[in-house]
């Protein structure tokens, strides 16, 4: 009964969108609007009717009144500019600041304007965010900024905002929309790792990986210590930092600062169609976080994938990773850069066919009975509830 009753009482769809389009074409009428309406409807009858004259003044009045109020408030918002300032880039979690500037470029006074913006699908939760204006003076800007929290990586376009208002009468009530065209780009999280031996690791046998300059004349075990670390089964003894040992009770290990000269690199994302969205946005917060790892080991890095082909520098590496997507391109092992490769996939038919060298990441079930000795790598097991992606850091730490 009650769920019938309350159907009832709702304003029906067709009536909603026709006061949606009377606010965006002209004005639509607030209660007051149309009880007034109502009433001077009613006294004009009873004027005709009993040819009274102080009827006549009353309905003649309200009419009036009415005219004012449906004109002044598609007025009041002409004369209101808007504009939104550059969107800087932040990363997945992060707030995004945002900032909207409104100018009165008229000659009086603006009051009581509701403003409304209207967010990017899948940026945020909300999908608006309201402010209300109490005054602009004449010639004056008015600043409102705010700030929401991202959900996810990608590029979001900010297209409008929304303008309401029903002064100065408040009889009926318009809405305008202004556009304010600004991307926002949200950039993949970029994991913090101790190390990754999945990078480390690369090109330790080759003639490429060199000693820096300074050090070329000494063995290797006498470089420069970059930090010290637990000892692990098959470590060599003469890399055992005694006196700390002593100290924290436990062998500790000296890792020597090896530097590398020109050794390159490629950081390759497949995007083919297979991959399931959480494993898909993982593999891009793993590319991104490869990335800037190996090129803190100096590694002449670059970033690929089927649509972009190699990039290199930070911010294009980032924006390329926020806005990439599943994409039915498909590529050839021929395309593929002829550097060693850490190949991020769901699938593994292309492991064996990767340079030499080259390391692959796999979003697939560790159970292949395939023989990829040539190019080891790495099965990552996905954590859908894992938002912090603690998980996925953890695996690129682990030893192979």
């Amino acid at each position: 009964m009650y769920p019938q009753m309350s159907k009832k009482l709702r304003r029906p769809k067709r009536d909603r969108n026709l006061f949606k389009w009377l606010e965006r074409r002209a004005c639509a009428p607030e209660f007051a609007g149309g009880m007034l309406l109502f009433l001077s409807l009613f006294f004009f009858a009873a004027a005709t009717n009993t040819l009274a004259g102080w009827l006549y003044v009353v309905s003649g009045v309200s009419f009036a009144l009415l005219l004012i109020g449906g004109i002044m408030p598609s007025r009041v918002l002409r004369e209101i500019e808007v504009n939104r300032s550059k969107i800087e880039p932040v990363s997945a979690g992060d707030p995004v600041e945002i900032e909207l500037i409104f100018r009165n470029t008229g000659k009086s006074d603006k009051t009581l304007i509701q403003v409304r913006d209207l967010l990017p699908e899948g940026i945020s939760l909300d999908r608006q965010k309201e402010h209300v204006i109490e005054r602009i003076a004449a010639g004056a800007n008015h600043r409102w900024v705010y700030s929401i929290d991202t959900l996810k990586r990608g590029i979001f376009q900010f297209e409008q905002v929304q303008l309401i208002t029903a002064s100065p009468v408040g009889l009926f009530r318009s809405r305008r929309s202004r556009p304010t065209p600004q991307p926002s780009i949200v950039y993949p999280l970029v994991l913090t790792l101790n190390q990754c031996p999945l990078i480390d690791r690369i090109g330790k046998n080759d003639s490429t990986r060199q000693l820096s300059q300074e050090h070329s004349q000494n063995n290797a075990t006498e470089g420069l210590t970059r930090t010290l670390r637990p000892y692990r089964w098959g470590d060599p003894t003469r890399l055992v930092h005694w006196r700390t040992s002593a100290k924290f009770g436990e062998l500790r290990v000296r890792e020597l600062e090896v530097t590398v000269g020109g050794q390159e690199l490629v950081i390759a994302l497949d995007t083919e169609p297979g991959w399931e969205s959480e494993n898909f946005e993982a593999a891009v917060v793993a590319a991104a976080t490869l990335y800037f790892y190996a090129q803190r080991l100096n590694f002449n890095v670059k970033l690929w994938t089927a649509s972009t082909d190699l990039l290199h520098g930070n911010r294009l590496v980032l924006e390329t990773l926020a806005g990439v997507n599943i994409t039915p391109t498909l590529f050839s092992d021929a395309d593929l850069p002829a550097a060693p490769i850490v190949w991020l996939t769901h699938r593994r038919d292309r492991i064996s066919s990767l340079p030499s060298g080259s390391r692959w990441l796999g979003w697939q079930q560790s159970s292949d009975s395939r023989d990829l000795s040539q190019n080891p790598g790495l099965s990552i097991e996905s954590d859908p509830d894992d938002l912090t992606y603690n998980s996925l850091r953890s695996q690129l730490q682990t030893s192979l």
